[in-house]
């Protein structure tokens, strides 16, 4: 019996008198199909790690079988692949156990010295060297502790080896900036980038197929690359190219058998070195590690089926002792973790709310909502249960724009039709031409306060979930001649080469530079919670309004909390809320997922809520305070 390669497929030749009958079928299940032409048995699934599979198994099985001379060299190949595999492994399983060699140490700390230009946080230096042993590894340490620098090193020292002469970034648009940003501040160098994302097609095909002048930073999106994925496969095949392959943000690549994971998964057979980064590796199951997996080591099968089955019975059974002996023990060596309470930062100081009294007609308008809502809730159980959550999520959206900005009432809301006021109703005129009446309390109180900021000449960030009220709040700052900017929604991201005009990444520069005098910045956490690092000059933030949303409230935190800045200087944060309000509820409700979240985030295996919110928390809130049988229990 042979066993040949034939057209990147395993073959079984002149079994019939050598192989059980059980033994074939044990080949079916594995994938092998019977090829008549050939009178055959060959593999329906890539050689690399079937083939050391059905070897292992013919020796347990004690069957004769000789290589063709292909098969003999793949399979040479394999054995010597998968030596360097598990000599990468132990390295990196010593390295976490603290069983560091000195002398590599030393000639690690002599390397930052001479060429990385940034002076390197003691966690940020671990992270590096332990990347550097691994090969092919993941950083799933805490938001604002510093990965990007970390790979930047990494990167820097791989390239001065001559081992890789790119950096190609896949993920959201919006880390596009802080990866340039990070190059200059990380390695002294503007760095010659390219970015495949908004840039039109014509222009990425030219680039796909150069074949020499390669930028040093490539950086597109889960969207282009998935849209390109032969293209970007031709780019990373070409002889000249050596590419570290980063994932950034890769908990968007979670789904199994998504088209983003499958794009990412295949594109990265074709680089030398990879690395996947993220706060979050396991938002909602065990499952979504086994894409970050696949793209570190494609084909290796560091999790093999049997154990990613008994993962997830393991989390069924909330059996998560006995799964972490098995994430320890296998992917235990390729990651490197750094906690909050490990980076060293200057604690948050949480100003308890500052309760504001509502100003008359928004107090009117507010109470006019509510008795509404408890009289429509009284009714509800008449009507379907789908469309119950749809009201029920427009209803909590009108209520948290009455307490951010009446006349945000005026504008309609995407699949929410029920009208709070008919256009007889006396409020509805009120609401059109609120601005005519009076200023909302929380606007005045706010001028208030960023007026004391800008005498003492500090910098403040002001979030709000509406861009009506954003709009507002920039209107009456530019009345007072308060030099302010915005970061909302449509305000462009900088993912193309050649960008006029006001971008996120422009406007956060500008309002990070100590002597630009730009102290205002207004933003949308929807826009700006993720990825837009401020933190090196502001220290003070204001909640002008807040959501359910515990995932964006959180990121909005780590804006002005992070390494880099937040070592020397204590961030504040402030809640402005209205008395006797939704306002009240929401930031009870944040605050204790906010804890729960932080209690498990410490534990590298704990199983939590990437997003933080669904519906069911509008939907319970809406229950505390309208259903008067929740009310009267």
């Amino acid at each position: 019996m042979t066993v040949d390669i034939k057209d990147g497929f395993v073959m079984i030749l002149d079994y019939r008198s050598k192989l059980e009958s059980y033994q074939v079928h044990q080949l079916d299940y594995w994938g092998f199909n019977y090829s008549k032409p050939y009178d055959s048995l060959i593999s329906t699934q890539k050689p690399s790690q079937l083939l050391l599979k059905i070897v292992q198994y013919f020796d347990k099985e004690e069957i004769k079988y000789e290589f063709s001379t292909t098969c003999r060299s793949y399979y040479n190949q394999l054995q010597k692949e998968n030596e360097e595999f598990r000599s990468y492994i132990e390295r990196a399983r010593f390295y976490k156990n603290a069983d560091i060699n000195v002398r590599e140490l030393n000639e690690f700390i002599s390397f930052l010295k001479k060429s990385i230009p940034r002076k390197l946080k003691e966690h940020q230096v671990k992270a590096a060297l332990h990347l550097s042993y691994i090969r092919n590894g993941a950083n799933f340490s805490v938001p604002g502790s510093g990965k990007t620098a970390v790979v930047l090193t990494v990167f820097e020292k791989l390239r001065l080896e001559d081992k890789v002469n790119c950096l190609f970034v896949v993920g959201p648009p919006s880390c596009f900036g802080p990866w340039r940003n990070e190059f200059k501040e990380t390695l002294g160098r503007e760095p010659n980038n390219y970015m495949f994302a908004g840039d039109i097609k014509i222009n990425r095909e030219t680039e796909y197929y150069k074949t020499e002048k390669f930028h040093e930073l490539y950086l597109t999106t889960f969207h282009t690359l998935l849209n390109d994925i032969e293209s970007v496969i031709e780019f990373l095949s070409n002889k000249n190219l050596k590419v570290f392959f980063v994932i950034d943000e890769a908990h968007y690549i979670k789904q199994i058998n998504g088209n983003w994971a499958s794009a990412v998964i295949k594109c990265a057979e074709y680089t030398m070195y990879r690395c996947v980064l993220t706060g979050t590796p396991i938002p909602k199951s065990y499952e979504d590690l086994f894409n970050l997996i696949e793209v570190l080591w494609p084909q290796k099968d560091i999790l093999t089926s049997e154990e990613k089955f008994k993962l997830k019975k393991l989390e069924a059974q909330r059996a998560g002792k006995e799964a972490k002996q098995i994430l320890d023990k296998k992917i235990g060596p390729i990651f490197y973790r750094v906690r909050k309470k490990e980076l060293g930062l200057k604690k948050q100081n949480f100003i308890p709310p500052i309760q504001i009294k509502m100003n008359k007609f928004e107090k009117t308008i507010y109470d006019s909502i509510c008795n509404k809502l408890r009289n429509s809730s009284k009714n509800d159980y008449l009507v379907n249960v789908n469309l119950i959550q749809s009201l029920i999520k427009g209803r909590m959206i009108r209520l948290r724009q009455a307490t951010s900005y009446i006349k945000l009432l005026s504008t309609s809301i995407q699949d929410y039709n029920e009208e709070i006021f008919s256009n007889q109703d006396s409020y509805a005129s009120i609401i059109q031409n609120y601005d005519q009446f009076e200023l909302p309390a929380k606007l005045e109180y706010l001028i208030n306060i960023v007026s004391k900021f800008q005498k003492e000449k500090k910098k403040i960030v002001i979030w709000s979930n509406f861009i009506g009220t954003i709009k507002l709040i920039e209107d009456h700052l530019n009345l007072l001649n308060i030099y302010n900017k915005k970061i909302i929604g449509e305000t462009p991201i900088q993912n193309e080469n050649i960008i006029e005009g006001e971008t996120r990444e422009k406007i956060r520069n500008e309002f990070i530079d100590s002597r630009s005098g730009l102290n205002v910045l207004i933003a949308n956490p929807a826009a700006c919670a993720e990825s837009i690092s401020l933190h090196k000059t502001c220290f003070d933030a204001i909640y002008y309004d807040l959501s359910y949303n515990c995932s964006q409230y959180l990121q909005s935190l780590d804006r002005i909390h992070r390494v880099g800045g937040s070592e020397l200087h204590e961030a504040n944060y402030y809640f402005l809320q209205y008395r006797d309000t939704i306002d009240t509820d929401i930031l009870n409700n944040l605050k204790r997922k906010a804890k729960k979240m932080y209690d498990i985030i410490e534990d590298d295996y704990s199983i939590y809520l990437l997003d933080m919110f669904d519906d069911e928390d509008e939907v319970e809130a809406y229950k505390r305070l309208f259903n008067p049988r929740y009310i009267n229990e």
